[in-house]
């Protein structure tokens, strides 16, 4: 008689496996879930692209709100065929995939010392807002990731330390895929992290199970982190916070990058109570993006100005400091700060006068060099 852990492990993998088998990827399945409004079904009928997500996730959109930020996320929108922002070939540019240096597929390299390592294109949700559109969702753009390339590549260069396993959604390969990945990568003298970015703690809770902690877990000198994706705090469910634990637990740090997505999470309210939930989740906040320039997504772009003036009108000197993200953008050159600098409102040869979020001042002594 199998021992009450082997049964539970047996459980949450069927559980996850058929998380995916039961895809929300039609408009009948969709149809479990929400009432579509006739545009929403006009345009799933005529679409062309990949969407859909997990029935944990679909299960959080509101059946009756077309604006509901879980559903705008999961279904395609008829603004997706509008560009006038976005730019053409806009993957190839971002991760620098055109330039002299000859390197796989698999290799997305902006920093001399650390590469984005993609291993699949399958997704626990197409988010509409993906950076990766061109490549995951719409298709348009065709790449070979085969890991192997990918893992010589970075043998051969020993000036990268840091590898960030990324996707599509890494998570959604096997136990015995994602170990071999790991194992192959901590062999190589030179790398000093692994990271992983996956959205299935918070769109497959049920992937963290006790075979994959095993395989994440324990002391290493070459440590693993996490970052998620959650842009809403609807999305942290009591699955995610259980999820997150055992992540936790086994000794894997968990972090936030959440985009900035207009009508979704762009006002005050709403991107307080995220960051207060994502900490009350475990989950530190780590960046939060200026929604990328890939086409199709003009809809969700805020101005560039707004993600600092929500962490400035939202949560500094409103919350704790832990709960403050970096509002940045990534380009071709790398991640740029988008902060103002909104706090040092003057000085002279005596004194720098510092302003707080409610906009009362102070002075300072200005110590020069």
């Amino acid at each position: 008689m199998k021992n009450q852990a082997m049964k539970q492990q047996e459980d949450e993998v069927i559980n996850w496996q058929d998380q995916m088998k039961n895809f929300v990827n039609t408009i009948d399945r969709v149809k479990e879930y929400v009432n579509l409004t006739p545009e929403e079904e006009e345009v799933l009928r005529n679409n062309k692209t990949v969407w859909g997500a997990t029935p944990h996730y679909a299960s959080l959109m509101d059946p009756d709100d077309p604006a509901c930020p879980i559903r705008r996320q999961i279904i395609p929108s008829r603004q997706e065929q509008e560009n006038r922002f976005g730019m053409d070939d806009y993957l190839m540019w971002k991760e620098n995939r055109a330039t002299d240096e000859v390197r796989p597929d698999s290799i997305a390299r902006q920093y001399q010392n650390r590469v984005a390592f993609t291993v699949t294109q399958t997704c626990g949700i197409y988010c509409r807002h993906c950076f990766r559109k061109e490549l995951v969702v719409d298709g348009s753009l065709s790449l070979d990731f085969n890991v192997d390339e990918g893992l010589q590549w970075i043998a051969e260069h020993p000036e990268v330390r840091d590898v960030l396993i990324t996707g599509g959604d890494p998570f959604l390969l096997s136990d015995e895929q994602i170990d071999y990945l790991i194992r192959k990568l901590r062999e190589l003298p030179h790398i000093e992290m692994i990271r992983f970015g996956t959205r299935t703690p918070i769109v497959l809770p049920q992937r963290i199970t006790p075979s994959l902690m095993k395989v994440l877990g324990g002391f290493h000198k070459v440590p693993i982190w996490i970052n998620t994706q959650c842009n809403h705090p609807r999305e942290l469910t009591e699955e995610t916070a259980r999820a997150v634990y055992n992540l936790l637990s086994c000794g894997v740090n968990v972090g936030n990058q959440a985009v900035l997505l207009k009508g979704i999470n762009d006002d005050v309210e709403t991107f307080r109570e995220l960051h207060e939930k994502l900490l009350a989740t475990r989950i530190r906040p780590y960046y939060v993006f200026y929604c990328e320039a890939a086409p199709g997504i003009d809809h969700f772009r805020t101005p560039v100005e707004k993600g600092s003036q929500l962490i400035r009108d939202a949560l500094r000197g409103h919350t704790t400091g832990l709960a403050q993200p970096m509002h940045v953008i990534a380009t071709n050159i790398g991640k740029i700060p988008l902060m103002p600098d909104y706090y040092i409102q003057g000085k002279n040869d005596k004194e720098y006068t510092l302003r707080n979020h409610r906009g009362d001042t102070t002075t300072i002594p200005n110590v020069p060099e």
